[in-house]
């Protein structure tokens, strides 16, 4: 019992050594830059969302359809060599160039 009324604080006085070095100006400022150092973060993290949100729809808008219209492109020139192979005619870019 004795050793339990050691361990707690007297009444009246400082609660101890933390208290002391929680108000200490290091501490005060630490906690400053701290919080400084998580505004900025938060303001980064933003921005940065804001950035892959416009990168994400000019993505979409400009190279998606871009992309779609070359496999149109290629589908029908596989299709255009495969009649061709059918018919018995030699593909476009292989035939000899009309006389002139």
């Amino acid at each position: 019992m004795a050793s339990q009324n050691r361990r707690l604080p007297p009444k009246g006085r400082d609660e101890g050594i933390l208290s002391k070095l929680s108000q200490s100006q290091i501490v005060v400022r630490g906690r400053e830059a701290a919080c400084e150092v998580a505004t900025v973060a938060k303001k980064l993290v933003r921005s940065t969302g804001r950035a892959a949100w416009i990168a994400g729809t000019t993505f979409l808008v400009l190279v998606v359809p871009l992309i779609i219209e070359m496999d149109r492109e290629a589908q029908m020139n596989e299709l255009e060599m495969q009649q061709a192979s059918l018919l018995g005619t030699p593909p476009p870019s292989l035939a000899p160039p009309p006389p002139k």
